[in-house]
């Protein structure tokens, strides 16, 4: 390329520069509405995310509201301990327990099975069921959970059934719906319908079980749930399927041993109990 070609492409580059640079101010003009609007709603949507964490950061409890929860909830559970037998707790209990109520303790749920653990680790004669590992178990739990623990601690084994969906023809199937109970509504759960999930969440945690081909021997209980009015139409609507049939397999949930030790450390009131 000569040296006139050279000068005229870059003339014409200059040109053309020149015009987008001219052009620049109309199109901000243009997209500059639009751009007020994102600003105002994204002013709304921040002043709103506020509003929603406000509570929240109050929910969020100091040092001072720590103490006096313990003081008082705690030492109540701790009434009827000698004094000289009332000693400090371990520290790889009570200091992530106590961590732990700076975010849990305004669901009172969740707080008073932290309160029982650190009272039952504060008694001589009871600080050895105080596992550490149950401070992250009720981190992990929801206050449904908690409210399904205390239930399950006066109740017993509890009887679940599973739909099982079968071809008539060629065997398959699948369990459409597992794990159905009255659990949730017993324990007054708030969120009913979660109730199966929080069983399995609770069998993650080790807290609970479903022992293979067991079940509650009398038959009422599980009549209970087929006549419940959310199952019976679950129930209907399969069986209006003509490819299939529907068997209710009947099975149990019961506390694992390690769950009986946390009822009794941390469901179970520490004051209503014997020390032994």
């Amino acid at each position: 390329m000569s040296d006139d070609e050279k000068s005229g492409l870059i003339g014409e580059t200059a040109k053309a520069v020149a015009e987008i640079a001219k052009a620049v101010p109309i199109y901000q003009d243009a997209v500059q509405p639009a751009a007020k609007e994102i600003g105002k709603s994204l002013h709304l949507v921040a002043k709103a995310v506020n509003a929603a964490l406000a509570p929240v950061e109050g929910l969020v409890w100091g040092v001072d509201r720590i103490r006096d929860f313990v003081r008082e909830r705690v030492a109540t559970k701790l009434d009827n301990v000698p004094p000289e037998d009332v000693q400090q707790p371990k520290p790889h209990v009570a200091v992530p327990a106590i961590e732990a109520l700076r975010y849990t303790g305004a669901e009172s749920d969740l707080a008073e099975l932290y309160a029982n653990l650190l009272a039952t680790s504060m008694d001589k004669a009871t600080a050895y069921r105080a596992h550490p590992g149950f401070v992250d178990m009720i981190k992990n739990m929801s206050p449904d959970e908690a409210r399904i623990m205390k239930f399950l601690a006066t109740s017993g084994s509890q009887p679940l059934v599973n739909i099982k969906f079968i071809m008539k023809e060629g065997g398959g199937f699948s369990v459409p719906h597992r794990h159905l109970s009255l659990i949730g509504l017993k324990a007054g759960c708030e969120h009913v319908p979660l109730a199966s999930t929080y069983l399995d969440n609770l069998i993650r945690l080790g807290l609970v079980e479903i022992p293979p081909m067991t079940r509650i021997k009398a038959d009422e209980p599980y009549t209970e749930i087929e006549d419940h009015s959310e199952v019976k139409a679950i129930l209907e609507d399969l069986r209006k399927i003509e490819t299939h049939r529907v068997d209710v397999e009947k099975i149990r949930l019961n506390l694992t041993d390690l769950g009986r030790q946390f009822v009794r450390t941390c469901v179970i009131d520490k004051s209503a109990q014997d020390r032994s």
